[in-house]
Order: structure tokens, then sequence, then C-alpha cells
């Protein structure tokens, strides 16, 4: 059978691709996930149903069942390569993330239209933020109210008592309290919203596959990993793919790859589209040169300031995040670049550790911008990252200032009573700014936000992958639709911001764009 639609990764952006798409009862969609999927319920693992505490670190845990298990280079003063979870299972990275449900600031998306990506401004991309969403406390312009993901927020008489802390030592600090974090003048310390629902993680297998299994004209198959695109001259007619150790071809009118900002650029690249000469180097026959592939690649760099509490004082068990503080560094052009997020337990405990609380410190908007290979022409070979964190100065002081902030927070009488010892960074590290920059580089890591790696951009931009459109250049007939488009990451959690991506296409290919 040949179908209208090849989606190629079960994910966030795929999910919700193939729902809408399928809407069309004209229209023949396949639906491709290389992991396991589970659409009964009941059925569904508990590391994967649940998304707080414990539980939320098993899903991604490296070596998991559904977990990728990809590593990058975050500096080369860090001995051990950096774990990259991404979701390897029905859902995608949305069955196994934190469930942070921020959308980007206006002005990330008034700067990709303003970067020549016409149709990609906040005012025309709103609609889609809102068709998606359904939000229990909010209503009015910026929210919507009957979209397939539920929205929920940590009020503050459910507070922990370190959360409770951060908020008054915030307010204290003379930073505005907004609860609604997705107000456009949104600068100060806001409620964060998540797509959680008593405890489920309602990713987007959930949300919006699930309920749509039952289409006639959409066909979902799990345990199949595609390996690459096929082309007929520059037209691509369908992909190679393996399942249960067989390979064989399925053929399609269009081709989308959904595989993320990790996946998708190295499926392009096995396929003969990405840098000519990178290619070469592996014996991979070029169908189009495009040096863009796997370049670009942005996230959110972050360092974990850790403190133990006083004996007697509660621990909440889910691990609770009700809180962000967004502000703009000293000397920023660039607002809300910086995010500090406390966390009421830390869930990420090193082996020999002990247990601490902590509040990750977010560089939202960094100068710098890392890099995605491939080592092998096997398509079953990981990739290499290089992601090239704090080589920038700029970065440097935008991230040194963020621990420096979140240090005498914590010294505010709101959490005398509550605050044990700070165990990371030690004083010794804050002696000087080169101590604290040496603490920085051992430490930064991932908040797990990789994007940009098929940058969308005009034609005069030799980096650009994708058209506004989200066509691949050079061919016909193949789409990206994932994070890795946005052409600079967004000031926020990337999930939400590739859900608005995916309802955005869907509307230009319902519309013959």
């Amino acid at each position: 059978m040949k179908y209208d639609h090849i989606v190629v990764g079960g994910g966030t952006a795929g999910c919700i691709l193939a729902t809408r798409l399928s809407e069309d009862p004209a229209r023949s969609v396949l639906l491709l996930e290389a992991g396991p999927e589970y659409p009964d319920f009941e059925r569904l693992p508990d590391s994967l149903k649940y998304g707080w505490g414990m539980l939320n670190l098993e899903a991604r845990k490296a070596g998991g069942p559904f977990n990728w298990s990809f590593t990058g280079t975050a500096t080369p003063q860090q001995a051990a390569p950096m774990p990259v979870p991404r979701g390897k299972a029905m859902g995608g990275t949305s069955a196994i993330n934190g469930q942070t449900f921020i959308r980007g600031a206006p002005e990330d998306f008034d700067t990709w239209a303003a970067m020549g990506n016409e149709g990609w401004s906040y005012v025309e991309c709103l609609p889609f933020f809102r068709k998606l969403e359904s939000d229990e406390d909010y209503s009015g312009d910026f929210h919507g109210s009957d979209g397939p993901v539920p929205v929920r927020r940590h009020h503050r008489e459910t507070w922990p008592p370190a959360q409770e802390a951060f908020y008054q030592a915030c307010i204290a600090a003379g930073h505005r309290y907004i609860p609604d974090i997705h107000e456009p003048d949104s600068t100060g310390i806001s409620l964060r919203a998540e797509n959680n629902v008593e405890g489920v993680r309602m990713s987007m297998a959930l949300a919006y596959l699930d309920p749509n299994r039952h289409r006639l004209n959409l066909t979902v198959k799990a345990g199949v990993q595609a390996l690459r695109v096929l082309f007929s001259g520059n037209r691509a007619t369908g992909l190679e793919v393996e399942s249960g150790g067989e390979r064989f071809v399925i053929e399609g009118d269009e081709i989308i790859l959904c595989s993320g900002a990790v996946g998708s650029p190295q499926i392009l690249m096995l396929s003969g589209i990405g840098p000519a000469g990178h290619l070469a180097e592996l014996g991979i026959p070029v169908v189009a040169d495009s040096p863009g592939v796997g370049q670009n690649m942005r996230d959110h760099p972050n360092v974990t300031v850790k403190f133990t509490v006083q004996e007697g004082t509660y621990d909440d068990p889910n691990g609770m995040r009700a809180l962000r503080l967004r502000f703009t560094a000293t000397g920023s052009d660039t607002p809300n670049d910086m995010i500090l997020s406390p966390a009421s337990m830390n869930t990420v405990i090193a082996e020999g550790e002990n247990p601490s609380h902590t509040i990750n410190c977010g560089l939202y908007l960094a100068a710098g911008k890392g890099e995605l290979r491939l080592t092998s022409a096997d398509p079953h070979a990981h990739p290499s990252m290089n992601y090239h964190y704090l080589e920038e100065p700029w970065d440097r002081e935008r991230l040194r200032e963020a621990v420096r902030k979140c240090v005498d927070l914590l010294k505010d009488p709101a959490y005398a009573q509550i605050i044990g010892e700070r165990t990371a960074p030690l004083d010794s590290d804050l002696v000087s700014d080169q101590t604290l920059d040496d603490w920085m580089l051992r430490n930064v890591s991932s908040s797990f936000h990789i994007s940009g790696t098929c940058k969308m951009g005009p034609d005069d931009d030799n980096e650009a992958v994708v058209d506004r459109r989200l066509k691949v250049r050079g061919v016909e007939g193949l789409r990206v639709v994932d994070a890795s488009v946005m052409p600079d990451v967004v000031r926020a959690n990337t999930n939400v911001t590739t859900m608005m991506i995916a309802e955005r296409a869907a509307e230009f290919i319902r519309n013959g764009q």
C-alpha cells in the first residue's frame, strides 16, 4: 500500500501531526515509531504513566527500555559523557519528560519571523498554542479551553516549605509575582504549568493519538525504525525501515520526519542530505548538499545549586516544581534569558550523594551552539553531539550571575528554618569569577531541550535546512516537523513549542502549502 503521508516518529510532533492529518478521511496516514506502544492505558508501564517523583526519573534512566540513551560532550573539562535522554516509545520524549508546559517568549517567534520565516510571528503562532491546550486555571486571549492537552498548576496552598521559601525570597528581592507564565509580560516569579493530571503524565500519545486510533485511514505501527529516506531523482518516494530484524520498503507520497532534534538530522544525513564533505567521509551518496544539517544545535545549559534541609522539614515525595523565576541578565538585550527553577526534592541523585533540594539555574538563550554529526553510515550507531557549552564569555557571565543570585536567595530569612547547608557550589567555588567558571564548566549540563539541527530559514540562509513551510530544501516530497526546525531555541522548555509546530504544519498541509 502507498500512503499519502508517512509520519516518521511517534513523539510529540508525530502523534499530533498524524492525528490532525487523519481528521481528513480522504488522507491515508501511516505513523511509525521505533519504540513500543501501549494503546491500553491499564497496561501502560508506571514509569511512562506517572510523571512525578522517582518514577519521573525511572522513565528516562540511561539504558532503560524507553530511552534512546544518547550521550554528548558538554565541555572538555568533564571526563564523562553527558546523558542526552530521548524517548523511545509511543509519545516519544513527551512520554518520559518532566511535563513542563511553558511556551516560548513572544520575542522568540517574532525573531523567527524577522529572520525571514514569514508566518511564524507570535501573533500568528498564538492561535495554534490556544488550539492545543485545555487550561484549567486561566482563560482569555492567551489561553485555550478545549484542546487535547490538559494544563494544570500547583497552587500556593499545596506548596512544600522550600517552595514557599523560594517564593518569599524572590518577592523580597524585588521580583514581581505574575501567576500566569503565559502572559506576554510575565517577567518575574510565576506558577509552573504542566501537562499532568493527578500524577499522570499526559503524553501526546495519550492526549492526541489514543482517542483517535479507531480512524480507518490512520495506521499506527510501533517497533519500526526508519533507516533512510528513498528517492527517485530528488523526490522522496518512501522509506527503508527495519522491524523484527527484517528490512523492507514503505512507499508514500510525502515523507514527514518527526524524529526529533537528534533523529531527524541523523536520518537526513543517512539518506544523503547534509554537508557533502561529511557524507563523503562516510561513503554516503549525496542527494542534496545541505550544510546546515546537524549544525546550529541549541539547548539550555544549566547548573544546579543543591542544599540539604533541616531535620523534620517536610519533603514532598512527588518532587514538586511549582514555580519559575524568569529574569533578564544584567546588560542583556534579550528579555527573560535566565530561569531559576526550584524542586522540593532532588530526583537526580548521583551514586554516593546525599539527597538534597535543588534550584536549577538555566541559561535560556545561549550565544553558543553545538553540532551533531554521524559517527557511521550504520543507522544503529548513535551520532556524536558536541554542545560547546560556555565557550562564549557572554554565556559564562550570565550563568555566573544566575548562580550568585540563587545563592543570595538561599540567604533570605524565609529559608532560615529550612536550609541545612548548601552542598553545591561550595564556598570555595564562589571565591572569584574564575573559580565559579571552573565549577560551572565541570558541572554544566543539558536541560534536554535540544533543537535547531534542521533549521528553518529563507533561501539566502546557507544554514537553513527547511523552508518556512518546513519542506526540506533541495528535494521534493519531504518535510521535517519537530524541534529541530527551530531557528533558535525558545526561552522556555521546548515541548509546547514543538506541539505548536506540529499543529502549524498540519494546517500548512491541509491548505496544500
